[in-house]
């Protein structure tokens, strides 16, 4: 496999001179590294670099050139290798035009001349960078490759797994890829048996389970402890923050993952107002980040395994698992978030995996490509997804049933849309139907103004319509609300028969359940603020209320 690019851009020859020596020296075992002192001529490299199947995986540009400015060649560079991550390199009075190229291109980041020492000013951005980039970056040809049917259901959920989990594969449709075919020859698979998936070391599944292919791919589906300090259901961001808390500060805490770390977050293509990352960083890469930090201070994560059933055993919490194993905890943190709602529309359900998505599905994107996609809702995820989506489709259509976006979705998202030529508002609209043979064709749309419907082509429906709590798993009573969400502290206080079920001596802490030791936290609580900071911010505070907890044990 060829090693991929790190390529850097100055007019000045001694700047390009030691800049390119810097970088050579730290990470030329991993990147090679190109420079060139014309923008012009650079761009020209690019192109040929296409051609040869080389990748970029980092750009770093002067801003200051003659030719051209360093952010008009950033925009002209993404074009040719959009995934790659980009770094202008200013003086102080051209910061104004590196934060706006934040927005205008992405920028991932910008650098203040000068970069001395690069130990201190230099090498940590880039590794930082060029390690999200390497989390998501998918290899030409080696490693696993999956071969199934684009519009199969069961194929988008093993695309969606791996994607979720973060390990890289390459997708052969049956339909049109001769390797596809010649792979299943190879090995004598019928192709009623796909999506079949093959791995570097020769062997392969066909017709695998999610577990079956957790298990190949060294995730844990095993407990190594008999009893845990504290257990965790649910890796989304108030899980993960969980995890990391409890594991920092020396409780033996166990993280439990029904599908892939980040939960709904986890499928967001760009989270822009995430404390402390000005440029956006992707769900994926949030998640990416939390299990690893959660990975170094000793948390064990369990993942695919689904909780099944919650038993109490005196003071012990007793964990069932989907494959009859049990596991037990001191204390429990339930983090199991929300489900998007189900599009009531007729037809929707015949269809889904196969054009009609409920979430992001950033694995189903490119399929997307020159086709008409539409999105149901109107919240932030909904525009992180069109933003996202436009940059494949011929057209986004928003789906609302309002009148237009602001009393749902954040201003900035608002002002990215209008400045999106391909993405179109559709106001006061629903889904009445969904059509199709064997996958989405076309959606009925209803005016909900005048009751008129028209049938319009849809390569594919993205469907964000609010949520509802996954709590209906539970097994144990714990007070919720008429919508399912799980009430804590004082609303378990004000609930109808709390005497009996209570016997402390202190009232429950402020995410504790009906329950002592069992807490919620995140988007599964009732009176969570539904944002990804506010949901670290709970997982961390659950922590604290265990540690409480677990000194009166």
């Amino acid at each position: 496999m060829k090693a991929p690019i790190i390529f850097f851009i100055d007019d000045d020859p001694q700047v390009l001179q030691a800049v390119r020596r810097d970088l050579r020296r730290k990470y030329k075992p991993e990147y090679q590294v190109f420079s060139s002192i014309s923008a012009n001529e650079a761009l020209e490299a690019l192109l040929e670099l296409k051609k040869q199947q080389e990748t970029v995986a980092l750009f770093l540009s002067d801003q200051r050139m003659p030719e051209m400015l360093g952010v008009e060649f950033l925009e002209k560079a993404k074009k040719i290798y959009p995934e790659a991550k980009r770094v202008l390199l200013t003086a102080y009075s051209d910061i104004d035009a590196a934060i706006k190229a934040i927005n205008d291109v992405q920028l991932d980041f910008y650098l203040t001349k000068p970069w001395d020492p690069p130990e201190e000013k230099l090498f940590p951005v880039l590794d930082d960078l060029l390690d999200a980039w390497q989390g998501s970056h998918t290899p030409e040809y080696t490693g696993l490759r999956v071969v199934g049917y684009q519009w199969s259901p069961k194929s988008h959920q093993v695309k969606d797994f791996l994607s979720g989990n973060l390990h890289p594969y390459q997708w052969l449709d049956i339909q049109t890829e001769d390797k596809a075919k010649e792979l299943l020859a190879l090995h004598n698979i019928p192709e009623k048996d796909l999506p079949a998936l093959f791995f570097e070391d020769g062997t392969f599944l066909a017709n695998a389970t999610i577990p079956e292919l957790g298990r190949k791919i060294g995730k844990s589906t095993e407990t190594k402890e008999d009893l845990y300090d504290v257990a965790i259901i649910g890796a989304g961001p108030s899980g993960l923050s969980a995890g990391v808390y409890g594991g920092s500060e020396g409780l033996k805490t166990l993280l439990i993952e029904k599908r892939a770390p980040g939960g709904q977050a986890g499928t967001s293509s760009r989270i822009e107002n995430y404390l402390g990352f000005p440029s956006g960083l992707s769900g994926a890469d949030l998640a990416r980040r939390a299990i690893t930090q959660a990975t170094r201070f000793g948390v064990e994560l369990l993942s695919p395994a689904e909780v099944s059933r919650i038993d109490l055993q005196g003071p012990y919490k007793i964990l069932t698992l989907a494959d009859g194993s049990k596991v037990k905890s001191k204390a429990l943190v339930i983090t199991t978030g929300v489900d998007y709602r189900r599009l009531p529309a007729k037809g929707a359900d015949d269809f889904t995996g196969a054009g009609v998505y409920y979430g992001a599905a950033t694995t189903e994107a490119y399929a997307c490509k020159d086709k008409d996609v539409f999105i149901v809702g109107g919240g932030n995820s909904a525009g992180q997804g069109a933003m996202y989506l436009s940059n494949y489709a011929r057209k986004v259509f928003i789906v609302i049933r309002r009148e237009d976006l602001s009393s749902t979705m954040s201003q900035y998202l608002i002002d990215q849309i209008s400045a999106t030529d391909n993405i179109e508002l559709l106001p006061f609209t629903e889904i009445a139907e969904a059509h199709g043979v064997g996958q989405l064709q076309q959606l009925t749309l209803l005016d909900c103004r005048d009751g008129s419907t028209r049938q319009v082509e849809a390569g594919a429906l993205f469907i964000f319509i609010g949520a509802k709590p996954y709590t209906d798993w539970l097994g144990i009573p714990l007070y919720r609300n008429d919508k399912g969400y799980i009430l804590t502290g004082r609303d378990v206080m004000s609930c109808e028969g709390f005497d009996k079920v209570w016997k402390e001596s202190r009232d429950p802490y402020l995410l504790e359940t009906c329950v002592p030791g069992v807490f919620a936290a995140g988007d599964v609580r009732a009176g969570a603020m539904n944002r990804v900071a506010s949901a670290v911010g709970e997982g961390a505070m659950s922590i604290s209320f265990v540690h409480q907890y677990l000194a009166g044990f």
